[in-house]
């Protein structure tokens, strides 16, 4: 990394976002095979997919896999949609996935167990004040990440995906390019970090990564001398800095199956355990801490948002033909635009 080069933080303050407490959803068996059966049935009759993220409940994503669905990140979430010939999609994620899915698709139905799943990035970077900024700044590419609304990706001129965001960042600063990134502090301070980008970096940070602790996860990785540190690039600089991996979800996920080591100290939320188990079964997963020495978590290593879908809220939206993703078309060409050209960018590379 270059550490010689400052990160500048020159934006606005960015609003203090609450996050609700988590609530799992807690099923008897039969209430769970009810549903499963009822869900099945309705996707069956209304030609739908279902696309989960890593981050959602063992019962939705394995009932993705099962129903031909797809359990992935946000981008390969919208990818498949777009693949697929269902014309409805469920999305089980949060709101910014299921507009991405929208936006890709704008001839599809794109449905969502609930529309209250928020993400503090998204929320932390409101798109008036994100869009001023921006005008003070003309000289500047913008470049966001996905979680962000469909409103700050019309504004960008890239969309980004944390394993795409060091090798784009890298491609613009080396044509020259001034940027200003949003909305993460920690991806965009890790992204000039190793690119040397002159960039101007939003405030936002995600509540379940800000959370992890450094001098936490020193003392642990003492304890577990035999396991690999793997870590998502929105925490903070010092807990990237005890990675023996940083990358993506799905880059983890391929850490977890590909290293050799028994064990693994994760940070990252939690919900992604459910599919490392499945690809590295043999191994331990254990979770990085999200809170300092001597104190008790907050978000304890899972969004609350995310929480929020489950297997009654899917039935219901099959029931009911609720929360659905509608969008301005206009707007969903605008966004298009950031989100084509960061698909380029990936096939060309």
């Amino acid at each position: 990394m270059n550490a010689s080069i400052p990160i500048r933080f020159d934006p606005p303050s960015t609003p203090v976002i609450a996050a609700p407490p988590v609530q799992e959803e807690i099923l008897s068996d039969a209430e769970r095979g009810a549903l499963l059966a009822e869900i099945r049935q309705r996707m069956q009759a209304q030609d739908a997919v279902l696309i989960a993220h890593y981050y959602t409940s063992a019962d939705l994503q394995d009932l993705a896999e099962a129903t031909g669905g797809c359990v992935s990140d946000s981008l390969e979430m919208a990818r498949f949609g777009h693949r697929h010939k269902a014309r409805t999609l469920l999305v089980a994620g949060v709101r910014f996935m299921g507009e991405t899915a929208k936006i890709l698709n704008p001839e599809k139905r794109v449905l969502m167990p609930t529309l209250e799943a928020e993400c503090s990035l998204d929320l932390s970077c409101p798109t008036d004040a994100f869009s001023a900024f921006c005008d003070q700044h003309p000289d500047r590419e913008v470049v966001v990440y996905a979680n962000t609304s469909a409103e700050v990706k019309a504004r960008a001129d890239w969309m980004v995906t944390s394993g795409l965001a060091v090798r784009l960042v890298k491609a613009l600063h080396e044509q020259g390019k001034r940027l200003i990134w949003a909305p993460d502090r920690h991806l965009g301070g890790y992204v000039q970090s190793v690119t040397g980008a002159d960039m101007l970096i939003w405030k936002g940070s995600c509540v379940v990564h800000d959370a992890f602790q450094a001098e936490a996860l020193a003392q642990m990785k003492l304890a577990y001398p035999q396991a690999a540190v793997l870590v998502h690039p929105e925490s903070p600089a010092p807990v990237i800095a005890l990675a023996d991996v940083v990358g993506s979800t799905t880059q983890l996920l391929n850490a977890v199956r590909d290293l050799p080591n028994p064990q693994f100290i994760i940070a990252t939320d939690n919900g992604m355990f459910h599919k490392m188990h499945q690809v590295a079964p043999g191994k331990q997963l254990l979770e990085a801490p999200t809170a300092a020495l001597g104190t008790s978590c907050g978000s304890c290593a899972h969004c609350p948002w995310m929480a929020m879908n489950g297997l009654r809220n899917l039935a219901a939206v099959l029931r009911q033909g609720n929360n659905e993703i509608v969008l301005d078309t206009q707007l969903m060409d605008r966004a298009r635009l950031s989100i084509q050209r960061m698909l380029s960018f990936a096939a060309s590379i």
